[in-house]
């Protein structure tokens, strides 16, 4: 269905900015991703539009660039004219925050500042989007909606409450359509290795196929509303379509425990989760988010957006999907390791 919408995705790279990429291809968008130059690919994530060139013909576009980078900023908004930008890039891992603060305030902070100046400077008309953060919540009791005051716990948290209030200062101040997704948790085979979920989940993986033994982890009784990374990347398509510009919370509506998580994923492959997880201290945060869970339903109302899948089928689906990885990974070691000999 032609579109001719042109849309910008800085963090392409990542869980969300790949599905997003694969999502706005499919309603024929024109996709343009920012990338940091590196010694090495970090584009796997992309992988599927690559190898599927009805899915991204000539619609798909990287460009080298860095948030730190006000110029390239500005030369590539003004040159490009996207119709849409959504804002994804950060450096989001909140235990890393606490090691590096004040890259990590550059980059999530700083970064989204830089982009909607950028917006103004180049004087492009575009609808913007900012990828919001549960952990801008921190440890405001539950259930945490739209009116719900901030009080981060972590230089990740911190950065987040800047750049979301940078988004509504611009939106007040030069009458931009930019809003933020107050996104609570959300998962998928794609999330990153250092994250808890998928943490977890490559280890069932490993400990199934008797190449792992144990799996440490810090705080079990963390509870968290985790929810399926492509249906909140559709809901910030949804938000960037309103009419208004909109700050709203995306959630299931649920929440459990770390241990919980572990109960289910170790379950789907038939292994008694606490033979081999194990609490080590040191992956305890300076300080604990205790307890997320979102109310959407100002998103409901607005949009009729609201999460299909729910936390079993999650945690399962990731199981079988790591299961799956590990076995094509070592199938393709034995097929290199006879072509060798």
């Amino acid at each position: 269905m032609p579109v001719d919408k042109k849309a910008l995705i800085t963090g392409v790279t990542g869980q969300d900015g790949s599905y997003l990429a694969e999502f706005l291809l499919a309603k024929g968008y024109e996709v343009h991703g920012l990338i940091r130059r590196a010694s090495t690919f970090n584009t796997h994530r992309l992988d599927p539009i690559y190898r599927d060139p009805h899915e991204s013909g000539v619609r798909f576009f990287m460009h080298y660039g860095d948030l730190s980078d006000s110029g390239s900023l500005v030369n590539l908004i003004r040159n490009l004219e996207p119709d849409e930008i959504y804002h994804l890039g950060a450096q989001s891992h909140v235990k890393v925050s606490f090691e590096i603060p004040e890259y990590t305030a550059d980059a999530t902070g700083m970064g989204t500042m830089r982009m909607l100046e950028a917006i103004r400077a180049s004087g492009v008309e575009t609808r913007f989007y900012q990828a919001s953060s549960s952990e801008m919540f921190g440890s405001a009791p539950p259930p945490q909606n739209e009116a719900t005051p901030f009080h981060p716990r972590s230089p990740y948290g911190v950065s987040k409450v800047f750049a979301y209030w940078a988004t509504v200062n611009y939106r007040e101040s030069y009458g931009m359509h930019a809003g933020n997704g107050i996104l609570m948790n959300h998962e998928s085979p794609r999330r990153g290795e250092t994250f808890v979920t998928r943490k977890i989940t490559r280890a069932v993986a490993r400990i199934k196929a008797g190449i792992q033994d144990k799996l440490f982890l810090g705080n079990l009784d963390a509870k968290r509303d985790w929810g399926y990374a492509p249906e909140y990347v559709e809901a910030m398509w949804m938000m960037v379509q309103h009419d208004e510009p909109l700050d709203l919370v995306i959630a299931t509506g649920e929440s459990h425990s770390v241990r919980e998580f572990c109960q289910v994923a170790f379950a789907t492959a038939d292994l008694d989760w606490e033979q081999y997880v194990e609490v080590d201290p040191n992956y305890y945060r300076p300080a604990e988010v205790d307890y997320l869970l979102g109310d959407a339903t100002k998103a409901k109302e607005l949009l009729g957006w609201e999460a299909k899948v729910k936390f079993d089928e999650l945690a399962r689906l990731m199981v079988d999907a790591d299961i799956q990885l590990l076995d094509d990974e070592m199938s393709g070691r034995l097929v290199r390791q006879d072509r060798d000999h």
